[in-house]
């Protein structure tokens, strides 16, 4: 098929929005409408034949050699970033954002489809990630490798980047490269686009974190998740940091029957803030205020999208301050803004690109171009009803004690118990804690703390390290760990999230 057909094929899905499509249900073989014409030219091959590219295994299903070359997701949106097109797409000189969505809602979607066929019967696995320097090992020691993994707590690659609102908190306290201005937001715990590393011997390689779940999704996930979400990881983590620089867009989530409607999405990105660092000017846009005039704020957000006025975020929208260790609970359809000098955990649910913008602050994106706004959706989204009051009850603090022992207090915080499916428990642990997965693979980060070791009561896996800010995982298989100080401060918070 060719990039016009393709393009004819997938239009429906791909839509005109610069940021958002519709999932598809294709797989590759839908693209090669001949491909049972094409397989019969290697049937009796002649010689030494080579066949590479995207869906080479769909016309030689049983090749001798199987050769599998992956590529890491952040990697891939570098590579947009830098020209690369999307597959199949002389796409070259578009923007990246359009490119991403291609990759997002397309080309990811089936290639992973692919790669789940073929990885058990690999006999290479390539790792891609440095340009000119490809990385192969046999396709059994990667399975074996991932294998390992889940045995045990697993952090993943993290990822750190510019945006448009700076902040200059993880890049002194990360200690991250000074080659960039500012690091305003960090993937550490979203394993649909981190990677692992994985060592043999001297040679280290780069894998997605995805790969587990197209390989072993119930250990990981557990029975009753996989059950609900399929092979997809539904919880993430992410830092959002504004110390010294500006507001994030105010903006609103999907509610789950939209996103379902209209991107082809099973579930939504219900959120929360818990915030990690905070200085006297911190605060949290959330919710409309009491009595809000609907026809004024919509007029005045309208007016903003064309450049007529400033929007006035205080005058319609609640605006909270913010202190170390608050939870702020942002079910989807609730208008909210992280505020500056501030550094934010956000968890939430893992379909992390649906945010509607509705004000940016008259800002522009790195690429210098306007940044998306969609301000139909957002107000076809917002729940008018979370007003102030509805808020303080509901939204900020909804702390609820779950046990109180000497060296141990756990506090239940969120997420809003009604609409999300997210559930967080604070651990306050002066020696140590004992955890349960509840039935849920976990994410955890311990926000307070230099250093501590989590353990097996039962000794099914090494000792494990973390470091405060780090996010790891827990996978489903393991149904009861320990997490212990290793430093003489007072005591060590770690936050845990898992689907209750």
């Amino acid at each position: 098929m060719d990039e016009n057909q393709l393009n004819v094929k997938v239009a429906d899905k791909l839509t005109t929005d610069r940021v958002f499509g519709r999932m598809t249900q294709y797989s590759l073989e839908e693209f090669y409408p001949d491909y049972l014409e094409q397989r019969k030219i290697f049937e009796h091959p002649k010689g030494l034949n080579v066949i590479y590219g995207t869906g080479a295994a769909i016309l030689a299903p049983e090749p001798d050699i199987l050769i599998y070359c992956d590529l890491a997701r952040w990697k891939i949106q570098l590579r947009y970033r830098a020209g690369m097109s999307n597959w199949h797409r002389h796409n070259e000189q578009e923007d990246a954002l359009r490119k991403f969505k291609g990759g997002y809602f397309l080309d990811w979607r089936w290639a992973d489809q692919l790669k789940k066929q073929l990885l058990p019967k690999m006999d290479f696995y390539l790792d891609t990630n440095i340009k000119k320097k490809p990385r192969m090992i046999a396709g059994i020691d990667l399975l074996h490798g991932l294998a390992e993994v889940i045995t045990g707590p697993y952090r993943t690659v993290p990822y750190f980047d510019e945006s448009v609102w700076g902040g200059c908190w993880m890049k002194k306290n990360f200690k991250l490269s000074d080659s960039k201005p500012n690091y305003g937001w960090a993937f550490d715990g979203v394993p649909e686009e981190n990677s692992l590393y994985l060592r043999y011997g001297t040679v280290r390689i780069e894998v997605p974190a995805t790969n587990l779940l197209l390989v072993a999704p119930q250990k990981v996930l557990g029975v009753k998740v996989y059950a609900r979400f399929g092979a997809e990881f539904p919880l993430r983590f992410d830092y959002l940091d504004t110390v010294k620089g500006g507001n994030l867009s105010l903006q609103v989530h999907p509610l789950t029957e939209y996103i379902k409607a209209k991107y082809g999405m099973g579930y939504t990105q219900d959120e929360s803030y818990y915030i990690l660092k905070a200085t006297p000017k911190s605060a949290v846009y959330l919710g409309v205020k009491d009595d809000v005039n609907k026809e004024a704020l919509s007029s005045d957000l309208k007016a903003a999208e064309e450049g007529k006025l400033q929007f006035a975020a205080e005058k319609y929208v609640n605006k909270f301050p913010a202190k170390q260790g608050d939870h702020f609970l942002i079910p989807a359809g609730t208008i909210h803004c992280g505020g500056s000098e501030t550094v934010i955990l956000e968890i939430s649910a893992t379909p992390y690109i649906f945010t509607f913008k509705m004000w940016d602050w008259g800002r522009v994106g790195l690429d210098k171009k306007p940044r998306p706004i969609h301000l139909k959706e957002g107000l076809d989204n917002l729940q008018w009803q979370r007003d102030t009051k509805w808020v303080k009850e509901n939204l900020i603090n909804h702390v609820i004690p779950i046990s109180l022992q000497q060296n141990e207090v756990i506090e239940r915080t969120g997420l809003a118990e009604s609409f999300e499916f997210i559930e967080t428990w604070r651990h306050r642990i002066k020696t140590a804690g004992k955890f349960e997965n509840h039935g849920s693979v976990n994410m955890l980060n311990m926000v307070v703390g230099e250093k501590a070791v989590v353990k097996s009561p039962h000794g099914s896996f090494a000792d494990f390290e973390i470091h405060f800010g780090e996010t790891f995982i827990v996978p489903a298989m393991i149904e009861e760990y320990l997490i212990e100080k290793e430093t003489d401060k007072e005591e060590i918070i770690v936050l845990q999230a898992f689907v209750k």
